[in-house]
């Protein structure tokens, strides 16, 4: 295999030029750009050749998407604002500007999302009996039976906050659904506002027996709240929810102990600022008023519902058992030279020594996979010690138990577990404590970076000498979102690889200097130099040159420059970026050899897949996979790692899988000269890459 020594040495280094960080047409806005990827989801809640009941998951993601869009990135510019802070981004705009156009933006997609669920699928779930109703439209029995549903099962749990003199406004916490109610005291004449929170443990649509009619809690609640506040007349009622900041913000530097900061950051962040206010149309303005007076937000923060508020819920609907409404479930296989092992003829170590493993997943099962692979290192008597990153995983995981029950055996078992892993900061930190009391070695990777590589390293005294067996991913260690999300996972027992894992176990987990890998691409200081080196060597064979890159997201401004150099040299780039895309694609002058498109669909596309086709100093093509998008925070503020895949039957079976991708005649989006992204087809009438895909793994399971 060609080391990254030999490469250095003798490649031909092109220089990038300095990038100007003023108004700059080249980059496109990466919060705009995320709003696009949010508009594309949105998309497919319209695309009939979609089962109905995905359509209404759709919907529900679109708003999930956005209410961590608004956790995060809103609040986060909304800080920089109050901090009086100016920088502008590389497309020249201030933290105030893109506010002001997140919100118009957001605004027109809200719209949209609600035309399509009232305009379209509501009607469409009529068709098939499936109904939302409201409390006005039952029958007089349907109403007596939530009323006893209410009286039995909600009104033991609800608690009216009423705001008087003894009682101050209740504090709202982030993403809870409330109801605004203003009683008024018939004898008075006196008006108070009161909040009742909505238990967040019942389900948000009751179905009514023997039907597919729902009817919301707020329905309910609403009907029966003389029995909450009785005596009183009840003037208004109205839904509503908040939305906080939920970031962290833990100085590695300054915590003396990690985990008992994070844990202190997660109490904290309940308490996160107001970023945003939702109410339905009809609310008064007095009462919205009131809200944004109490909330300390501003009147451009509240967004205006013509439907139920919270979208999210629909993925209730999403998950009906009605077969015909809902995607034909994809059985995931065992890979063709892993049945040995499900048989019990070998053990994953025999087929992993006689050649490297690849396996796609979900097509191909997580569980007799990666899991069967620590489950056996566990269990094995001749393996030695484990060594893992864990970034995201079940709050189940069977990983975490093997690697429990390996420490019990005695085994030397060590796991990089990243503590700052967004929105499951609080399960790794249960995770953490376990592991340490069965007598795992849990560390938490480097000072300032979060550890996001996915990586397994197995030690193991074969009969000929001591082996080190290495998994090597693109996808968390989570058996959950493993049957959801589209990833690679690569086995092997090759030494050089074998070493480089080893020494960034040692860098992560011990006191070095980071070594100088000789066939990983290894962030945060040799993956961004390695990558331009390999984009600007592409360049230099013209039109010969093509370069193919399968990505979450793209916004480094290095790497994009990188790009549109090799573009101007006449080398042939494709795309293919799920999520945010900061690069300009078909720019005469600029990008008009490079393509950009999307591909969304049942399975949420996370593998990273990078095709140079002169590759290192051999000049045969170069295939990578990993964790590691183009994203600043990928190159340098996490741990990330790319391995290389060089025998003939992976680079086929990467080369197939990007052909599906890059299909024309499958439905995709494109990304437009003018930054618009264009739906190419319907998955009716174009077809599915990701069916055609997983009809071809069928037919081809072993490697």
């Amino acid at each position: 295999m060609t080391s990254w020594r030999n490469f250095f040495k003798t490649r031909i280094v092109q220089q990038a030029g300095s990038y100007d960080s003023g108004i700059d047409a080249r980059i496109i806005n990466r919060e705009l750009s995320w709003l696009d990827f949010n508009a594309r989801v949105l998309a497919m809640a319209s695309d009939t050749g979609v089962p109905l009941l995905e359509r209404c998951r759709f919907v529900s993601i679109f708003s999930s998407n956005l209410d961590e869009f608004f956790q995060i990135r809103v609040a986060a510019l909304k800080g920089q604002i109050a901090g009086d802070v100016h920088v502008k981004t590389p497309d020249g705009r201030t933290p105030q500007h893109q506010l002001d156009d997140i919100r118009r933006i957001t605004k027109n997609l809200v719209a949209q999302q609600e035309c399509v669920w009232m305009d379209e699928l509501i009607p469409q779930l009529a068709e098939h009996s499936i109904c939302i109703s409201t409390w006005r439209e039952l029958s007089a029995a349907d109403r007596e039976h939530l009323t006893g549903v209410f009286e039995s099962r909600i009104f033991p749990v609800l608690t009216p906050l009423a705001v008087d003199p003894a009682h101050p406004f209740p504090y709202i916490s982030n993403l809870a659904l409330s109801l605004a109610i203003v009683v008024r005291d018939p004898k008075s004449g006196e008006e108070r506002f009161a909040r009742v929170k909505l238990p967040q443990t019942f389900p948000r649509f009751f179905q009514l027996p023997d039907s597919f009619t729902f009817v919301s809690i707020e329905e309910i609640v609403s009907a029966n709240l003389p029995r909450l506040f009785p005596g009183m007349e009840i003037m208004q009622c109205h839904p509503f929810r908040v939305t906080r900041n939920a970031d962290l913000s833990v100085d590695d530097e300054d915590a003396e102990d990690l985990l008992v900061a994070v844990e202190m950051e997660l109490r904290r962040r309940r308490f996160g600022k107001a970023v945003r206010l939702e109410v339905p149309e009809a609310m008064s303005s007095d009462l919205v008023a009131l809200l944004i007076d109490e909330l300390e937000i501003e009147a451009d923060d509240v967004s205006r519902h013509a439907s139920c508020i919270d979208l999210t819920a629909l993925n209730q609907f999403a998950n009906l058992n009605i077969a015909q409404l809902r995607y034909a479930p994809w059985a995931p296989l065992t890979a063709g030279r892993l049945q040995a092992v499900e048989e019990g003829e070998k053990s994953i170590f025999a087929v992993i020594r006689e050649r490297q493993l690849l396996v796609h997943h979900p097509h191909e099962s997580f569980s007799t996979s990666v899991e069967t692979f620590v489950k056996q290192a566990a269990l094995d008597p001749n393996v030695q010690s484990i060594k893992m990153t864990l970034y995201r995983t079940s709050g189940d995981s069977s990983i975490a138990m093997h690697l429990i029950k390996a420490a019990e055996m005695g085994k030397q078992v060590a796991v990089v577990l990243e503590l700052k892993a967004r929105f499951d900061e609080a399960r790794n930190v249960s995770w953490a404590k376990e592991l340490e009391y069965a007598g795992v070695h849990v560390t938490y990777g480097l000072v300032g970076l979060k550890t996001h590589a996915k990586c397994i390293l197995v030690v193991r005294n074969d009969p000929d000498k001591m082996r080190r067996y290495v998994h090597i991913g693109t996808g968390n260690y989570n058996s959950t979102t493993a049957r959801l999300y589209e990833d690679i996972g690569f086995f092997t027992s090759e030494d050089a690889i074998g070493s480089d894992v080893a020494e960034l176990f040692n860098f992560l987990t011990g006191y070095a200097q980071e070594p100088d890998y000789e066939v990983l691409l290894v962030a945060p200081h040799q993956l961004r130099d390695r990558i331009v080196a390999l984009i600007d060597k592409e360049a230099t064979f013209g039109e010969a040159g093509k370069i193919t890159i399968k990505i979450n997201s793209i916004s480094d401004p290095e790497v994009i420059e990188a790009l549109y150099r090799a573009s101007g040299a006449g080398v042939k780039i494709n795309l293919v970026v799920r999520g945010i895309c900061c690069i300009r694609a078909g720019v005469v002058g600029m990008s008009e050899n490079i393509v950009v498109r999307s591909i969304l669909g049942r399975y949420l596309e996370h593998s990273r897949i990078y095709r140079f086709e002169h590759g290192l100093d051999n000049n045969e093509p170069l295939h990578l996979i990993g964790s590691a998008d183009m994203m600043g925070r990928n190159l340098d503020g996490r741990v990330e790692a790319l391995a290389p895949l060089t025998h003939p039957k992976h680079r086929m079976w990467l080369d197939t899988v990007l052909g599906f991708l890059l299909d024309d005649a499958s439905t995709h989006f494109l990304l437009q000269s003018d930054n618009r992204w264009e739906r190419i087809g319907s998955v009716a009438e174009s077809g599915d890459a990701q069916k055609k895909l997983h009809e071809w793994v069928v037919a081809t399971q072993v490697r």
